[in-house]
């Protein structure tokens, strides 16, 4: 069995859980194709696991100074181009060498299996919305956005907590699966937000020391008590198991692979985002984490010194996909959601 699997390449998270889900798919049988979209290809980093994978412009966001920016969107996003790339996918499609489709939040592929008619699975926390879960800055354009952009067949949201819907627990990629001894280091990755305010916000706090990937720079640098460090899946993911917290956006794949880990959160959620500002409130109704608009000292202050943090020992959600999707048509979603569930720990640690 076959199938061509889409993934939205804007930010890392959705590459990170397809890093996850690659190896799982095939240990049951399947043979994989990756389509990438959202991203240059020479922006793309640690690609070794898709193999020959495609990549194509797609449809993504612009951001500036930390906010979605819509003129920008509108600017960058050749929908023209974005049309031809779906057809020419129908048309892959609709040659019968694929069995199925995945999208996450990828529009190429999902749109290429309705207008071919295949099986499709959208997977991903995006369609944790279609549920009743914590959201904030609902409008009426995010709203027809989540429903339209990536249509599916079946639908299979991923969320921290369940919050008594048929979604599945988060899909973790970790190489360090267990915390390494402390360095005493916070980490920092806040992408869409200019380097120079990220540095200036954090340099108040001299007592302190902070690891920073950014995509601003290519080569080490230091300033102050401030390590800048340029994007890297192997050094993220060490500085990851052993720092003392993380200070990130509000997207999902990090704070869940923190949460793995037991590491303290704060999320500065990317402005005009409804996705980023929903998983902000629902950090802070869980208890998993705290949250910040903007640059705030007192509470970046005041999380510092928290010592507490929660850990979520989260099962191996991609290889039950996986199984599911080889064995079962169709997937029982409350099953396979009420089973996942059950195989979940939490506890708080200090």
């Amino acid at each position: 069995m076959k199938i061509l699997y889409g993934v939205q390449a804007t930010g890392n998270g959705h590459i990170t859980r397809a890093r996850a889900m690659a190896p799982k798919l095939r240990e049951v049988g399947f043979e994989v194709d990756f389509l990438f979209s959202g991203r240059n290809r020479d922006e793309l980093f640690d690609m070794q696991i898709f193999e020959d994978y495609d990549c194509h412009p797609g449809m993504t966001f612009a951001t500036r100074n930390g906010q979605v920016s819509w003129l920008g969107t509108l600017g960058n996003n050749n929908l023209r181009k974005l049309y031809l790339d779906i057809k020419s996918t129908t048309k892959r499609l609709s040659s019968g060498d694929y069995d199925l489709v995945i999208t996450d939040f990828e529009p190429i592929t999902a749109w290429a299996a309705r207008q071919s008619g295949i099986r499709s699975v959208a997977l991903g926390h995006q369609y944790a919305f279609d549920y009743k879960i914590p959201q904030c800055g609902d409008r009426w354009h995010s709203r027809l956005f989540m429903k339209y952009f990536t249509p599916a067949s079946i639908k299979l949201g991923l969320h921290w907590h369940h919050f008594e819907q048929a979604i599945l627990p988060p899909i973790v990629h970790l190489k360090h699966s267990l915390p390494s001894a402390s360095s005493g280091k916070i980490l920092v990755y806040l992408p869409f937000d200019d380097t120079a305010e990220v540095v200036g916000a954090l340099q108040t706090f001299k007592t302190y020391n902070f690891e920073c990937f950014t995509p601003a720079v290519k080569a080490y640098k230091r300033k102050g008590n401030i390590e800048l460090k340029p994007t890297s899946l192997e050094e993220f993911q060490i500085s990851l198991a052993s720092c003392d917290g993380v200070i990130c956006g509000a997207g999902f794949e990090l704070v869940s692979e923190a949460l793995q880990l037991g590491k303290k959160i704060l999320v500065k959620p990317l402005a005009g985002q409804m996705e980023q500002h929903s998983n902000a409130l629902a950090l802070g109704e869980l208890r998993l984490g705290k949250s910040m608009n903007k640059f705030d000292e007192q509470i970046i202050e005041s999380w510092l010194q928290k010592s507490s943090s929660v850990q979520i020992d989260y099962p191996d959600v991609a290889k039950a996909v996986a199984q599911c999707l080889y064995t079962e048509d169709p997937i029982d979603i409350q099953s396979l959601a009420d089973r996942l569930w059950r195989q979940t720990k939490k506890w708080r640690t200090n």
